[in-house]
């Protein structure tokens, strides 16, 4: 049996069933559900050696379904608190449960419940991750530039703060619904710019992550009460943004900038996609931050080339988003466009206003940037010091790569 194949389906597969039997029997024995299906697939590895069956994942449900009655087994022999399962929505056959719809239904319930906001911002992105996504401790550590054992408190500290503040596995209705919906998409948009442009040292991509998230996000689309146009804005973000993934890295494992991709090698039915949503998500006057950023990104993808790109357009963008979210990463973003259409007084304006240390780990973008601006006025020295400055604090590989190459073009040595 292809061990790929397994964790593949465990990592697809494991998510449905820890929401759905989660829905049965409560968040209070989610430790108990998780070691479950872990046990489950552990069987599977062992039994599918010889002989793959024909729909391994029926043969999952199925063996989902037989964990039931042993969980049941599992905590009335530990005295542990059983469902009444005879009315409301627990009355649904245990059969009903595992339909595609109902699935669903719990699978959405599962990230409203890891993405409450009264969980902190890191132990959701890991909980979602293990909960959802079915990754491993050692995933998410990987993934997030983070040691296994941080991962395991972070994971703790969730499930103590769920049991402590009785948090219910339901999606949340009337006023709470947009709060809560504004917590699951700050989450999805982190796992998605992980993925998008990781820390990690050796790989400036993590194609899972980005479809991870996407495919979260598509399952918000997919509820009535969950589809409101900042759904359909991310998705659309998320789209245009994994549109360009291909074209991000060259086969000499180089990074490219936008000025030398190859725009060929973007995605076209991802960019069509992502149109759409956006369709969908300018319905009505509601203007998420989502909305500025897919904005944005479609200025790029519309523009034939570089150099006719419409940078104006593009900082109007950044206006209105830095309205809405005021962050330094944005203010810098504001600084590089300003670069590109040669308006170097007002780049030099918002340049000013940045703090580096307020980019954390990205604080050699701020110090690149200023290189750039430096070079372009005629200050060499100053472009120098600076780059060299951004080459020191530059964690991948990939981007010193880029770096280094910048300053052997730009300055001849």
């Amino acid at each position: 049996m292809d061990s790929k194949l397994i964790d593949h389906l465990f990592r697809h597969h494991s998510g449905k069933m820890v929401a759905v039997l989660t829905r049965i029997f409560g968040l209070s024995n989610l430790e108990i559900i998780e070691d479950a299906v872990q046990d489950t697939f552990l069987k599977t590895s062992t039994s599918w050696r010889n002989q793959q069956p024909d729909n391994p994942e029926a043969w999952l449900t199925h063996a989902a379904k037989n964990r039931v009655l042993d969980l049941f087994r599992k905590l009335k022999a530990e005295k542990k608190y059983i469902p009444e399962i005879k009315n409301g929505i627990e009355a649904i056959s245990i059969n009903d449960l595992f339909l595609d719809t109902e699935i669903e239904d719990a699978q959405l319930r599962m990230i409203f419940t890891a993405c409450h906001p009264s969980l902190n911002a890191k132990d959701r992105i890991s909980f979602a991750l293990k909960t959802i996504s079915g990754f491993s401790i050692k995933e998410i550590a990987s993934a997030l530039l983070t040691k296994e054992e941080t991962i395991k408190k972070r994971l703790l500290r969730a499930k103590q703060n769920i049991q402590k503040t009785n948090l219910q596995f339901k999606i949340p209705t009337g006023n709470q619904l947009p709060i809560r919906i504004e917590s699951v998409l700050e989450i999805l948009y982190l796992i998605f710019n992980e993925g998008f442009h990781s820390n990690k040292k050796e790989i400036l991509i993590q194609n899972e992550l980005c479809g991870e998230a996407m495919r979260l996000c598509k399952m918000l689309l997919k509820n009535k009460h969950t589809n409101i146009s900042a759904s359909y804005a991310l998705f659309a973000l998320m789209c245009f943004h994994a549109a360009r993934l291909d074209a991000k890295i060259n086969t000499e494992n180089e990074l490219l900038d936008l000025k030398t991709q190859d725009r060929n090698k973007w995605s076209f039915p991802l960019i069509q996609l992502g149109n759409a949503m956006m369709n969908k998500a300018v319905e009505n006057d509601e203007f998420s931050c989502y909305h500025y950023e897919a904005a944005i990104i479609a200025e790029h993808i519309k523009a034939p080339n570089f150099e006719q790109t419409n940078w104006n357009k593009i900082l109007q963008w950044y206006q209105h988003l830095y309205k809405l979210q005021p962050t330094t990463s944005h203010l810098l973003s504001m600084a590089v466009v300003c670069l590109q259409s040669k308006n170097y007084i007002k780049a030099n304006y918002y340049f000013d206003k940045i703090t580096p240390l307020d980019l954390g780990q990205r604080s050699y973008l701020y110090f690149g940037a200023k290189a750039e601006f430096f070079y372009q006025t005629g200050k060499i020295k100053e472009a120098i010091k600076y780059i060299d400055i951004s080459l020191k604090n530059v964690n991948n590989s990939l981007e010193k790569k880029y770096l280094l190459k910048k300053r052997k073009v730009m300055y001849n040595l």
